[in-house]
C-alpha cells in the first residue's frame, strides 16, 4: 500500500490510528486550565480591597456628634399646677385649699394623708358636726384628698424643675367647672377648677 492510498481493511485502519475511537470523549474535551485558579484569586483580593477602602471611607465620613452642652437651670420665682374639671365638689375643694395654704408640699401631703386615714379632720364652717380636737366642725373627705395629694406630687416635680429649694403654698384656689347632666338630665355632676401655687420660703 503506497502512501496516497487510504486504508480500507480494518487491520489496516488499526495499524495506521484511524479505526481507534476515544474511550472517554469528557476527558477529551476537558482540558485543565491551569491559569484559572490563579485569575479568581486575584479578583477575590481585588474585592476584598474594594471592600476594604469603602469601609474606611464611611467611616471616615462620619463625624462624631457633638455633646450636647448641659444647660443650667434657670431659676424661676414660682411654680403652678392647674387641674380643669376634675370630679370634686367645689365646696370641699374650697376647705382643703384653705387647710394646705401657707404650708410646704412635705407637710400637706402628710396632713391629706392623715386626713385619709380619718385620724385629721379638714375644717369646715357650715351645718357640720363637731369633731375632736381643737376644731369645732369638719368632715373626712377622702376622694378629695387623694386628688390633692397627686397635685402636690406633680408641683413638687415643677418646683425642682424650677430651681425652688424651700417651696411653700401661696395660693389655693377652686372654683366651679363645667358641670354635664347626668341620666336623663335630672342631675348636674360636680365638677371644680383647682390651682395651686409655690414660691421660696424667704429666709
Amino acid at each position: 500500500m503506497t502512501n496516497t492510498e487510504k486504508p480500507t481493511t480494518k487491520t489496516e485502519k488499526n495499524k495506521s490510528g484511524m479505526g481507534v475511537k476515544p474511550k472517554n470523549k469528557m476527558a477529551i474535551q476537558k482540558n485543565p486550565l491551569p491559569n484559572v485558579d490563579k485569575k479568581i484569586e486575584e479578583k477575590k483580593q481585588e474585592i476584598k480591597e474594594e471592600i476594604k477602602e469603602k469601609i474606611e471611607g464611611e467611616v471616615g465620613s462620619i463625624k462624631k456628634e457633638p455633646k450636647k452642652e448641659i444647660k443650667p437651670v434657670v431659676k424661676k420665682e414660682f411654680a403652678i399646677v392647674n387641674s380643669n374639671n376634675l370630679p370634686v365638689s367645689t365646696k370641699v375643694s374650697a376647705d382643703i385649699c384653705k387647710f394646705i395654704n401657707h404650708k410646704t408640699i412635705e407637710k400637706a401631703t402628710s396632713d391629706l394623708e392623715q386626713v385619709i386615714l380619718l385620724k385629721k379632720p379638714v375644717p369646715m364652717a357650715r351645718e357640720i358636726p363637731h369633731r375632736k380636737g381643737k376644731i369645732m366642725s369638719g368632715r373626712f373627705p377622702k376622694r378629695t384628698a387623694e386628688y390633692f395629694i397627686g397635685l402636690l406630687k406633680t408641683l413638687k416635680g415643677n418646683s425642682n424643675v424650677n430651681g425652688i429649694e424651700n417651696p411653700v403654698i401661696c395660693e389655693a384656689i377652686s372654683n366651679i367647672g363645667k358641670r354635664p347632666y347626668g341620666k336623663f338630665g335630672s342631675v348636674r355632676k360636680k365638677r371644680s377648677h383647682i390651682t395651686i401655687k409655690v414660691k421660696e420660703r424667704k429666709k
